[in-house]
């Protein structure tokens, strides 16, 4: 099976749109991947002040609090998908509008520290989830906002959203 934790996906496992996720993984055990990118993120996300979590690095972008949150919610959303797909449920899923869950998220309203450990426990049950799937169940495919997608290619953009995330916010708010 560690093959297929180690190996990147195909272009025929994702919309071409999460390439840039996709790509933007390290080679290796994605899942250890997922594992050890959270501690990185959090330590550099816990050095922001609640002042600080709220600003924006220029007028119409997200502040940080907005950044966290949407990552939260697309993982949670991505990790979804992967659930379904593993367990052979071959329903079509809707795809969502991350621009309007940030509005309705109400981020600015949060804690900073409440949503640093949402986030903490979202991943930690990404892993978890991914973990105890088998070999099947990581080669099992589905479709999602319209296009096919595997269980496999979706660690790698779980990840891959991640760290393009991360490294908008080391440049414009960190």
């Amino acid at each position: 099976m560690s093959n297929l934790l180690t190996k990147k996906p195909g272009v025929d496992e994702h919309a071409p749109y999460y390439a840039k996720y996709v790509d933007a993984v390290p080679s290796g055990n994605v899942v250890e991947t997922l594992r050890g990118q959270i501690e990185g993120t959090l330590k550099a996300l816990r050095c922001v002040s609640e002042d600080g979590s709220l600003r924006r690095y220029a007028e119409g972008k997200w502040s940080l609090r907005e950044v966290v949150g949407h990552v939260t919610d697309a993982e949670r959303i991505f990790a979804y998908r992967a659930l379904r797909f593993a367990r052979a449920d071959a329903a079509p899923l809707a795809g969502f509008e991350q621009d309007d869950y940030v509005v309705t998220g109400r981020f600015d309203a949060r804690d900073w520290r409440k949503l640093l450990e949402e986030l903490e426990a979202v991943r930690r049950s990404t892993v978890l989830l991914f973990e105890g799937m088998d070999e099947q169940a990581w080669d099992r495919r589905g479709v999602a906002s319209g296009n096919p997608v595997s269980v496999r290619a979706l660690a790698w953009i779980i990840a891959g959203h991640e760290a393009h995330h991360m490294r908008i916010v080391q440049h414009n708010y960190l």
